[in-house]
């Protein structure tokens, strides 16, 4: 399998990094595109979520993947690949289902566990599908990683505390403000993060909200489900945002727009008006790039929690033994998917072996006609089953256990082994071979994709933290 994994993530970058990164949902189609029209790539699927931008592409090969892979991002964001370089992680072949399978049972969020992530695959490959960047290869590893997620979430109680980046940053507000119960909020977007932000209000018992979003309808719709819970609700438009700020004693902004939505002066104006609580005016930030401009921090009376913030305080909290159980289903998962592969690739040899046997006994059948013209039909035939079935029990044997053998580590050897052996169609070999040039060797690990990306713009090698990301 060709399968190329380019990607960064708030365990190898920082907020602001990945803020210049960030795709925004209008821009997915265009990047899809962009990259199924590169020379190298065949499939593609991109996922962009607030913590990770990753592209998942089946390649011709890895150094050409890896080139039309990072060029479109790195111009996405405005820079040079090498700007990049220490940032990007890149995982090829077995250790890139790996990092999906990973990925989707929540072992890479910044919030380990959180269940959020499996919508967001969903989401990547539904749009990737209908911009028609996916084949075969591509639906059959989402669908199997979306199971894999599944089966993390069932079996561990690695999600047993509904953490998310939501929750975890309303924890923060919590903490704070002393506690959210009936306070007035201000959520500003309604997007999916909107509605978990809104849900996440409603349970820790939010007074009131107030709901800005760039399309009226949705917001609309959100604050009314909210009044349906019992929560009172109202919608502001974009351009009252000091007003709706300065009645608010919380902020949550999640919009996914390119640009800070709340700026510095609009705040300041916002603080002139409100009124003194002796408490400080929170503000959420859960968009990436950040909704809340960073000097708002600065301002006297202010406190914001970004995702800055929860990768600072989360990333000493991994690990554990739920944890351990889902990375144990994570590999048990992996192997079975890879001795799958790797046994449906030895498929075409066996084909072609059946095929020559074939071939072998119609060859003797006819020297038979022609050497006993005057043998009996009902003779004939039975002689022709006999044949066949001497044949086929004779590579029963051989090609279930070619099969068997293929399925494990090295095992392809066998299969070459009776190409070779038995002159076999020489498409064959080119259908199960994996197809890499001489210089296309797997890297799996960041140290070795960042290596290669500097060597590729001249880079001298910088000091690594020695992770294998």
């Amino acid at each position: 399998m060709n399968l190329l994994t380019v990607g960064l993530s708030h365990r190898s970058a920082p907020v602001r990094v990945l803020e210049r990164v960030a795709i925004g949902a209008d821009d997915v189609d265009k990047i899809l595109g962009e990259l199924l029209d590169r020379p190298h790539i065949s499939e593609v699927f991109l996922v962009s979520t607030c913590n990770r931008v990753e592209v998942y592409a089946v390649a011709e090969t890895f150094h050409g993947g890896l080139g039309d892979v990072t060029e479109v991002l790195a111009r996405q964001a405005g820079a040079e690949v090498a700007e990049l370089a220490d940032h990007f992680y890149v995982h090829y072949a077995g250790a890139a289902v790996e990092h999906l399978f990973s990925v989707a049972a929540g072992l890479d969020s910044m919030v380990v566990g959180e269940a959020q992530i499996l919508g967001q695959l969903r989401q990547a490959y539904g749009v990737a599908d209908q911009a028609g960047t996916v084949g075969r290869t591509l639906h059959e590893l989402a669908q199997q990683a979306l199971r894999v997620g599944k089966r993390v979430h069932a079996e561990t109680e690695i999600d047993a505390a509904g953490a998310s980046v939501v929750s975890e940053a309303l924890s923060d507000a919590e903490a704070v403000l002393g506690g959210v119960a009936g306070r007035r909020a201000l959520l500003v977007g309604a997007g999916s993060m909107g509605g978990l932000a809104a849900a996440q209000l409603r349970r820790a018992g939010i007074g009131s909200v107030a709901i800005a979003n760039r399309t009226a309808a949705n917001g609309a719709r959100l604050a009314e489900s909210l009044r349906a819970e019992g929560i009172e609700s109202s919608t502001v438009e974009l351009t009252g945002l000091s007003s709706a700020i300065a009645a608010a004693d919380l902020v949550v902004t999640c919009t996914g727009a390119v640009g800070a939505v709340v700026t510095r002066d609009v705040v300041a104006e916002a603080l002139r008006d409100r009124p003194d609580t002796g408490q400080p005016l929170l503000f959420c930030d859960l968009g990436l790039p950040r909704d809340t401009a960073p000097e708002v921090a600065e301002l006297p009376g202010v406190a914001v929690v970004d995702l800055e913030t929860l990768q600072a305080r989360l990333t000493a909290q991994r690990g554990g033994s739920e944890s351990e159980r889902a990375a144990a289903i994570v590999a048990d998962e992996l192997r079975g998917y890879l001795a799958s592969q790797r046994s449906a690739e030895v498929t075409p040899t066996i084909t072609a072996l059946r095929k020559r046997a074939a071939e072998v006994v119609d060859s003797e059948l006819l020297r038979l006609d022609s050497r006993l013209p005057e043998l009996d039909g009902a003779v004939r035939d039975e002689l022709s089953r006999t044949v066949r079935r001497v044949v086929d029990k004779l590579l029963h044997s051989p090609t279930v256990r070619v099969k068997e053998l293929a399925a494990v580590p090295g095992g392809s050897g066998y299969a070459e082994a009776l190409r070779e052996l038995f002159e076999l169609d020489p498409q064959a070999p080119t259908a199960i071979r994996t197809p890499r040039s001489a210089e296309d060797v797997p890297v799996t690990g960041a140290r070795s994709a960042q290596a290669l990306l500097r060597d590729a713009h001249g880079q001298e090698p910088a000091e690594q933290d020695g992770e294998d990301r």
